[in-house]
C-alpha cells in the first residue's frame, strides 16, 4: 500500500506534515509518497527515508488557502495537490491525504478522478466520536451547501457503505438531522427527504435532533453540507474551549501547589476532549469519487497527519471506494412516487 501525502498543504506545512508522515510510516508499516518541494523535503526527512518506505515526489507549486480553488488548480498543474491526486489516478498510490485548501482538493479530485457512476454529488463524511461506544458518520460536512432529497438519499447510501465497512455494522442505523423527531418537522428539504429515506431499503430510524447526537441513536447522520459543516465546526470549537479551560486548570493547579494536571480531567472531561479533538479523528473522507481522498484539518500537526494517514489506510483496507462503486445509485422508482405524493 502506498499513500500519497500533500507535504505543502496546511498551516504547519511542511515540517509538521513530515513529522506525521514519519510516525505513520513507522507505525502502520506502509509506503508513503511525500509530495512537495523535493529540496526542502530531502532536508526534513534526512536519513529517515533509508529506514522507512518513503519516496519524495517533486511538486514545485503550492496552492495557498486564499487562492481561488478553480483558478489555482487550473494554473498550477504541478502543485502538491494536483500531483498527489494524479498519483492516485494513475494507480501509483491507493489514497491521497491533504491538509491544504479543501476547495482545491475537492475540485482537483472531482476533475481528475471523476464521480462514481450514478453519484450526482460527492460528499464529505466525518467520523464523530463524542460517544465512546457509538461513533457515527456525519455526511455531508461541507461539500454541498444546497441539496435536494435525492442528494441526501445518495449521501445516506454512501454513509451506509462506509459505516458498514469501517464500523463493521451489518445494517447501520441512518438518521436525518432535524430540529425535531416528528416526521413533519423541519425545513422543506428535511420534510421532503424524510419520506424518501423512509421508502428506501436503508435502515432509516427517523429524525435526530442535535441534542441526541451523543446518545448513540444512529450510526450515520445525514444532512446538507451547510448544516453539517456548522455541526462539525461547533464540535471543534467545543474541543478548543475545553482545551483552553484545561490549560487554565493546570495553571491554577500548579500555582496552588497541587498536582500538575488539569482539574477538568478529574471529572472525565479530558476523555471527552480527546474524542472531539480533530487531531484524534485525523481527517474526513471525500466519498463518491473514484479514489480514496482524505481531507485533514488545515491546522493539522504531526499527530493529526499521522491519524489522517490511518484513516486513509483503513479506507483502503476495507475497500470503501470499491464498495461504493458497486452500489446502484440510479434514481429509484419510489422517488418519483414520493415526489407525486408530496
Amino acid at each position: 500500500m502506498i499513500i500519497a501525502v500533500d507535504a505543502m498543504g496546511g498551516e504547519y506545512a511542511p515540517h509538521e506534515i513530515v513529522k506525521g508522515v514519519l510516525k505513520a510510516a513507522e507505525q502502520y508499516k506502509i509506503g508513503i509518497a511525500l509530495v512537495g518541494k523535493k529540496d526542502i523535503l530531502h532536508i526534513l526527512t534526512g536519513r529517515h527515508t533509508r529506514k522507512l518506505d518513503i519516496d519524495i515526489v517533486d511538486a514545485p507549486d503550492v496552492i495557498e488557502d486564499h487562492e481561488n480553488a478553480i483558478e489555482a488548480v487550473t494554473n498550477k498543474p504541478n502543485s502538491s495537490i494536483a500531483t498527489g491526486i494524479r498519483l492516485l489516478k494513475e494507480g501509483k498510490a491507493q489514497a491521497f491525504v491533504s491538509a491544504g485548501s479543501t476547495g482545491a482538493v475537492f475540485f482537483c479530485a472531482f476533475m481528475t478522478l471523476g464521480r462514481v457512476e450514478g453519484i450526482d454529488r460527492p460528499a464529505i463524511g466525518s467520523i464523530i466520536n463524542i460517544n465512546m461506544t457509538n461513533p457515527f458518520l456525519l455526511i455531508d460536512c461541507g461539500a454541498n451547501p444546497n441539496c435536494k432529497p435525492k442528494h441526501l438519499l445518495q449521501f445516506a447510501q454512501m454513509g451506509n457503505i462506509y459505516a458498514r465497512e469501517i464500523f463493521r455494522i451489518p445494517s447501520p442505523r441512518i438518521a436525518l438531522l432535524n430540529n425535531g423527531e416528528e416526521e413533519n418537522k423541519g425545513n422543506q428539504l428535511a420534510k421532503d427527504t424524510y419520506p424518501v429515506l423512509k421508502a428506501s431499503k436503508l435502515n432509516f430510524v427517523g429524525n435526530i435532533e442535535g441534542n441526541s447526537l451523543s446518545q448513540g441513536k444512529a450510526d450515520v447522520v445525514v444532512t446538507d453540507g451547510f448544516t453539517g459543516n456548522i455541526v462539525l465546526k461547533t464540535l471543534e470549537g467545543m474541543g478548543e474551549t475545553f482545551l483552553r479551560l484545561r490549560n487554565v486548570g493546570e495553571m491554577f493547579s500548579r500555582a496552588s501547589g497541587g498536582e500538575s494536571h488539569a482539574v477538568l480531567f478529574d471529572t472525565s472531561v479530558g476523555s471527552l476532549l480527546k474524542r472531539i479533538d480533530y487531531r484524534e479523528s485525523g481527517g474526513s473522507c471525500l466519498l463518491g469519487l473514484n479514489g480514496n481522498v482524505i481531507i485533514a484539518h488545515g491546522r493539522s500537526q504531526a499527530k493529526a497527519i499521522k491519524n489522517a494517514i490511518g484513516v486513509a489506510k483503513r479506507s483502503v483496507d476495507r475497500k470503501v471506494t470499491e464498495m461504493i462503486q458497486q452500489e446502484d445509485f440510479s434514481e429509484p422508482e419510489f422517488l418519483a412516487a414520493v415526489k407525486e405524493e408530496s
